[in-house]
């Protein structure tokens, strides 16, 4: 073992200014060389940017093509003002929406169409609102939903409902719409016409010229007819009062969060891109009620393929 002199047996030799000696040497402390400082890594704002619109696009991607199915409830109400607000769904249309696709599909369902109410019984499918109203204020959209869910085992997931007479003042506020008709329909002649809000209600609800299947076809062509003068470039300056008036005539319960999502799926698959179809006399046998109501009995072996087809379920 290694024996260190003691401080006090030093000579002045040895502890002179100036001088080190080899006893306090052993006594310096040790010296740690410091690693090396590694450079600074800077993160480039371009690549930060990059980042950030690889983000925003699969947001709006998810958010614009999911979920992959809406299907919306779509009915006419025949209430007037000057005999109440209870009324019937003369016009029901079950609508689909696939934005990815896209794809907008609507089957119109026969006002008389004889189906099971849910807690009323055998009745006419338009008269599921009425009741529901009658009993209670506002529950009537869903009450709708719920019958075209029982009976067609489709899922319905939102509403829309149209006062009619509401219609006018919207047609009014686009400034009238047009349609064009290769055979007599509705009460007009075949050829182009541009109607007035009171000329388009009454083409949609004219019932003497044709029976109740034949009829949905001028719901379908007023919709869509609507639909291609709103999204025409000549109406975007009227969009504030289709907007108000549309206030007054349209109840919906589908999220303001959805509207550009659907609003998109329709603008891309365009009015005349839609599935537009009915259920036909093929699909339906008429008879008649032991209160002597003239009703039409679904046919499900005719019916179902479509709801298939169209709302794969």
């Amino acid at each position: 073992m290694t024996q260190y002199p003691h401080p006090e047996s030093a000579s002045q030799e040895e502890t002179r200014p100036g001088r080190r000696t080899a006893g306090l040497d052993a006594y310096q402390p040790i010296r740690v060389a410091q690693p090396p400082r590694l450079p600074e890594v800077r993160r480039k704002p371009g690549r930060d940017r990059r980042r950030l619109w690889i983000l925003l696009a699969v947001f709006l991607a998810v958010y614009f093509l999911f979920p992959l199915r809406t299907n919306v409830l779509i009915l006419g109400t025949d209430d007037m003002p000057h005999r109440g607000t209870l009324g019937r769904t003369d016009t029901m249309i079950l609508t689909t929406v696939i934005p990815f696709k896209p794809y907008v599909g609507m089957l119109s369902i026969p006002r008389d169409l004889w189906v099971d109410l849910p807690g009323v019984g055998a009745n006419r499918i338009n008269a599921a609102y009425y009741f529901a109203e009658a009993g209670q204020a506002g529950s009537g959209p869903g009450a709708a939903m719920d019958t075209v869910r029982t009976n067609f085992g489709v899922t319905v997931d939102y509403f829309v409902l149209i006062r009619m007479y509401g219609v006018v003042d919207v047609i009014d506020a686009l400034g009238g719409v047009d349609i064009t008709l290769e055979r007599s329909l509705g009460g007009l002649p075949p050829g182009s016409h541009h109607l007035d809000g009171t000329q388009a209600l009454a083409f949609a609800r004219e019932r003497y010229s044709a029976d109740d299947i034949a009829r949905l076809a001028q719901g379908q062509l007023l919709i869509r007819a609507l639909l291609k003068k709103g999204l025409s470039p000549a109406a975007w300056l009227r969009w504030p009062l289709v907007m108000v008036a549309a206030a007054r005539a349209v109840e919906t319960d589908i999220p303001i969060l959805l509207w550009p999502r659907l609003g998109l799926a329709l603008l891309r698959a365009g009015p005349e891109g839609m599935d537009a179809r009915v259920i036909t006399r093929e699909m339906v046998s008429p008879f008649t009620t032991g209160g002597g109501g003239q009703v039409l009995g679904p046919n499900w072996e005719a019916i179902n393929p479509v709801l298939l087809e169209m709302f794969g379920e």
